[in-house]
């Protein structure tokens, strides 16, 4: 483990206090409770005020409360909670009904994450974990949600980036991984064949929020000793659907 930073963790100290009381606290009321140095004190509240994670309480000087970048980064957490709870929910229901390995995954910069899993009953079945990381563009999930990105994002994500192979059927090539992104986009799904996994091929499909944002994918993975173009097609179906019914339970309605 690396060594904790005294200032960090003396801002989030800080923090921590206004989950007690009222919310609000003055300079005093910190350098009393956390015996810390005036001075440190006052620069800490300054700092923290200037990032809008603390903010003045109207009328009464020299009182903080908590800011609004600390009520996005809450709401943010909220958020994961109940996609992961609801995608959890979703997988499970997907997978009794295909006897597959069920994923849902978010995008995070040029990986995806597993936040919920589901495996199938069969002994021979894909070995993961949810909260693994893998390399976005070898995963059907990744590329999903990469083809979900606007224009200027995605190229922000692919420009100067080395795409490493994790199997060699991986795609490394940046503009062949655009050309399967474009393909994505028409047909509304994502299909990886041994790509992350020479055993194992996968489909996804996206998940919505209620403004219609991608802000995850589901996919069903199967190893290839069941896999088959017939089979594509039927767990495409299936994923599309399983991605739809967790769109649902986030708030959205519509196609897109």
């Amino acid at each position: 483990m690396g060594r904790l930073v005294p200032a960090v963790t003396r801002a989030l100290d800080i923090l921590e206090l206004f989950l007690e009381g009222d919310g609000t606290l003055s300079a005093p009321d910190v350098i009393r409770k956390l015996q810390l140095p005036r001075t440190t004190v006052h620069e800490l509240l300054t700092t923290l005020a200037a990032r809008s994670y603390l903010a003045p309480v109207p009328g009464r000087p020299g009182r903080y409360r908590l800011g609004v970048r600390s009520y996005q980064l809450g709401s943010r957490y909220a958020e994961q909670l109940d996609l992961a709870a609801e995608g959890r929910q979703v997988a499970r229901e997907t997978a009794e009904t295909c006897d597959e390995t069920v994923h849902v995954a978010i995008l995070e910069d040029t990986d995806v994450i597993y936040i919920a899993k589901v495996d199938s009953t069969h002994a021979v079945r894909m070995v993961s974990a949810a909260g693994r990381r893998l390399p976005a563009h070898c995963t059907s999930v990744g590329k999903m949600l990469l083809a979900s990105l606007p224009p200027a994002d995605l190229e922000e994500r692919i420009a100067g980036h080395e795409f490493t192979a994790m199997t060699p059927a991986s795609l490394t090539d940046p503009d062949a991984l655009r050309a399967e992104l474009a393909g994505i986009r028409e047909r509304g799904f994502a299909v990886e064949h041994r790509e992350s996994n020479p055993d194992v091929s996968c489909v996804a499909a996206p998940v919505r929020d209620r403004v219609g944002r991608v802000v995850a994918a589901l996919s069903i993975s199967v190893p290839m000793i069941r896999w088959s173009d017939a089979r594509e097609e039927e767990l495409a179906q299936l994923a599309v659907k399983g991605a739809g019914a967790l769109s649902a339970r986030l708030g959205h309605r519509g196609q897109r």
